[in-house]
């Protein structure tokens, strides 16, 4: 296999707020999880691309991301929340998918 020359980049954001929508599951351990809707304000790029540079129309862009929660800490509003490569490509390209959108 051969090592890929692309980047991953990883967007961040602040978490304004967590809407629970009353979907649930359960883990093998008996967690039950609820589906979130986190609503995050884009600030950057994590920490890891120190090299590039928000968009200025993507600096505090209101997008919408959804999570499966189940612990307290999971639903903390103000904390700094990292987006997965395949959701920052998909802001970056202007085209929302299943877990993120706008």
């Amino acid at each position: 296999m051969v090592a890929s020359d692309q980047k991953i980049r990883m967007l961040q954001g602040t978490v304004l707020n967590v809407e629970k929508t009353g979907e649930n599951k359960k883990d093998a351990e008996g967690n039950i999880w609820e589906k979130c809707i986190f609503s995050l304000e884009l600030t950057g790029f994590s920490k890891r691309t120190p090299k590039e540079v928000l968009p200025p129309d993507l600096k505090g862009k209101k997008v919408k991301l959804v999570r499966w929660c189940c612990f307290e800490w999971h639903y903390k509003t103000g904390i700094r929340k990292t987006l997965e490569p395949d959701e920052s490509e998909a802001i970056l390209k202007g085209k929302p998918s299943d877990t993120v959108y706008w």
